[in-house]
């Protein structure tokens, strides 16, 4: 079984008195009924899963459910038999954006408080969007997104003991030794072919079959555009155009979403598509890029340019893309291919898995930075720049941000191939892999 961090997450909720409901939410394919069904049946002696999509595509039992008593009635059809105390009984509401109106019966069901409860949805991100009966006080919302390098390095043979001294190492800016360096960049190159993808992953550990994979992630990326077409008539095709553009757009020297580009009509504005940009992120298909221009912390103070970038969620996918079945481009560090987009989307990803709000920086004097964090710990800005070629200390963009006292930069990062860590005034060059501690 793959390891992933939100387990201790949904094992501290479910054994503790919480007065909310534990929803997950996140992309298809993460993982998430998978991880939830484990934590469940390890927890509870009467494990009741009901797939809410199944339902709404087949006998449609809790379409017409309204009330608590409905609801028990509905569940005692497919489990009455395991349906005893809230300490030994866990439903499972999978795909519950199928039903929105069960989002807001969830917290009569809290009140009444007679099982435990969880649920998770694909598309549970959107469905809360356009609901406007959401119990919040009664619902936990918790993001889950495909594995993470450190959960890759899991499933590759890693133990918590390998992972804290790697920690250690990042936390006192010390530099690997050369095998040590070598092993942990040949693994970072395999998982930009593998991406997080559970299914995606599982093929590369068993059969270290490129083809089966890229067969996986072409699927799962059929899905997520198939997804566009349940979220309404007029939104769908320019979802779908936005999504099936993004490996293009990304390839472009600016990376940055071009709106009239999206239907090739002028005057479009950014705000005429606020709501396809809302569906692709909450979907969590695309993560959005903010540009700023004037950073300050914290850096939600500081947005507001419609200017974005829509990296994908999984960088796999997006190798499969770019690269198909060969895996030279990404593993023998072929010459001839830049990689800068394909490292940056990894960046894009372990950054959001982390917690990270997304910005870059964009100034029409001084250029770009790749992406900006807030630095809680220093209450500033750190920007961070990822660099996939040998000229990892050419960044003149990152030189003047750094140098604009204005900004107030106490530090900045450099991400590259390159193992020895090391710092130049306010600049510290380090492994592209220790992004996985940011």
């Amino acid at each position: 079984m793959l390891f992933r961090k939100i387990t201790a997450t949904i094992e501290e909720h479910l054994q503790g008195n919480s007065n909310k409901i534990l929803l997950i939410d996140g992309a298809r394919q993460i993982g998430k009924s998978y991880i939830i069904r484990y934590v469940g049946k390890k927890l509870f002696a009467n494990y009741i899963e009901i797939n809410l999509l199944e339902d709404f595509l087949g006998n449609k039992l809790f379409e017409n459910v309204k009330t608590v008593a409905d609801f028990y009635l509905q569940v005692s059809m497919l489990a009455g038999d395991k349906m005893q105390e809230k300490t030994n009984t866990l439903v499972f509401l999978d795909e519950i954006q199928a039903y929105p109106h069960l989002l807001t019966l969830l917290k009569f069901l809290k009140q009444e408080d007679k099982f435990t409860y969880i649920a998770s949805g694909s598309l549970l991100g959107v469905t809360l969007a356009k609901t406007t009966s959401i119990p919040m006080g009664s619902i936990r919302v918790e993001r889950m997104y495909p594995l993470d390098f450190e959960e890759f390095l899991y499933a590759n043979g890693f133990n918590a003991f390998a992972i804290e001294a790697l920690r250690d190492k990042f936390h006192k800016k010390e530099s690997l030794d050369e095998g040590t360096h070598n092993k942990l960049l040949n693994l970072f190159k395999k998982y930009l072919l593998t991406g997080g993808l559970p299914d995606a992953i599982n093929c590369f550990l068993e059969e270290q079959n490129i083809v089966k994979i890229r067969q996986i992630q072409a699927e799962i990326h059929e899905y997520y555009a198939a997804d566009a077409s349940k979220y309404g008539t007029e939104n769908k095709l320019k979802i779908s155009r936005i999504y099936e553009t993004l490996p293009s757009t990304l390839e472009n020297k600016k990376k940055r979403i071009v709106v009239q580009d999206i239907e090739n009509i002028k005057g479009k504005k950014f705000s005429d598509y606020r709501d396809e940009f809302d569906y692709l992120t909450n979907a969590g298909i695309a993560l959005e890029v903010k540009a700023i221009s004037t950073p300050v912390f914290p850096l939600i103070e500081s947005s507001g340019k419609n200017l974005i970038k829509l990296y994908m969620s999984d960088v796999g996918i997006l190798t499969g893309i770019y690269y198909k079945n060969n895996v030279r481009a990404i593993i023998d560090d072929e010459p001839s291919v830049n990689l800068g987009t394909v490292y940056e989307s990894v960046v894009a990803s372990e950054l959001k898995a982390h917690g990270h709000k997304l910005y870059y920086y964009d100034n029409r004097n001084n250029g770009e930075v790749d992406f900006l964090i807030d630095d809680y710990d220093s209450l500033s800005v750190l920007p961070i720049e990822v660099k996939s070629g040998k000229y990892y200390k050419v960044h003149s963009a990152l030189n003047k941000f750094v140098s604009n006292d204005d900004y107030r930069i106490k530090s900045a990062v450099v991400l590259s191939n390159e193992r020895e860590i090391t710092t130049s005034g306010k600049i510290t060059y380090m492994p592209i892999y220790f992004v996985m501690f940011f």
